[in-house]
């Protein structure tokens, strides 16, 4: 039979495998075909599978977004496949409660949460046909004037340079909780790459989505074992609270703005798909532009693969 307009397009979603990106990649299995890349190839499979069992399709690239050679690996790899691709959702990442590094030698938080997202799109770019969507999944947290995120323990992004915050250094004054002020940095990093990508590809559309307080998600996985299972047994309470959130709810919001055909770029959006603000300071594009221009400074130090 003849493809439909949906079986043409195709979605490039990274990790796919749990919480909300294992959500939303089931979704996209309606629209088309859905390219799966993370770090489990078993993992992978049985997303790919559930996917087909659904009457969709899917392919999986095998990466992990923290380790930038392989990022860009990864990417070629996508663009050697020829599809139609009608957005990239960056959703990957993690919040480490205790310090780690990367194949670089870089925090493994910032790495995996901006650097390796912003050198995954890079690659990406300049095979992407006019008007195709590019998603980053941001936080509030990144504002210190998110009163939730305040009362959360956080104190917004502490952001000096990008080489700083590959050594996991930041601004005095930040929170108390272990990596804490790593990641509302790096998720400032995923605003500043819809801002400032944004306004140098206007022939692309670059959007932003806060998903929501996600206790039932898998992304505090790393936090003591008794307050990430209080926060799943919790999960269906807390997720009628403002803010708050479910992997399915957050998937449909994710999906939607992802699909959007309209030539909205560079906005942030919010738990319910509405535009939000974001903080002044990654709000400002002299800022913004200076914190990718930092970022790809550092990158440009990780050798491509011959």
């Amino acid at each position: 039979m003849p493809a439909t307009n949906t079986q043409k397009k195709a979605w490039v979603i990274t990790g796919p495998t749990s919480g909300i990106g294992y959500r939303t990649a089931l979704a996209l299995g309606d629209h088309g075909t859905v390219v799966l890349v993370g770090r489990n190839q078993d993992k992978l499979t049985g997303v790919k599978k559930e996917i087909e069992a659904r009457g969709g399709s899917a392919i999986t690239v095998v990466a992990d977004m923290s380790d930038i050679v392989r990022v860009r690996a990864a990417a070629a790899e996508i663009i050697g496949l020829g599809l139609p691709i009608s957005g990239v959702l960056n959703n990957a990442g993690i919040l480490p409660a205790k310090p780690g590094k990367n194949k670089q030698g870089w925090e493994l938080g910032f790495a995996t949460n901006h650097l390796g997202p912003l050198a995954f799109t890079d690659v990406l770019v300049p095979s992407l046909a006019d008007g195709t969507n590019i998603v980053f999944i941001a936080s509030a947290v990144e504002d210190p004037e998110r009163k939730i995120a305040v009362q959360a323990g956080f104190r917004g992004s502490r952001y000096i340079s990008a080489e700083a915050a590959a050594r996991g250094e930041y601004l005095a004054g930040g929170s108390a909780h272990a990596g804490a002020d790593g990641y509302a940095t790096s998720k400032q990093g995923a605003l500043a790459s819809v801002f400032s990508l944004a306004r140098e590809f206007p022939r692309l559309r670059f959007r932003a989505v806060e998903p929501g307080v996600n206790p039932g998600s898998n992304l505090a996985r790393d936090m003591p074992r008794p307050l990430y299972l209080m926060g799943k047994a919790l999960a269906p309470v807390m997720a009628f609270m403002p803010y708050y959130s479910t992997p399915r709810r957050a998937a449909k919001v994710i999906t939607t703005v992802l699909t959007d055909p309209s030539d909205a770029t560079g906005i942030y959006y919010d738990e319910k798909g509405n535009p939000m603000q974001a903080s002044k300071q990654v709000s400002d594009p002299a800022y913004a532009d200076r914190y990718i221009a930092e970022s790809r400074d550092l990158l440009a130090t990780v050798p491509t693969a011959s």
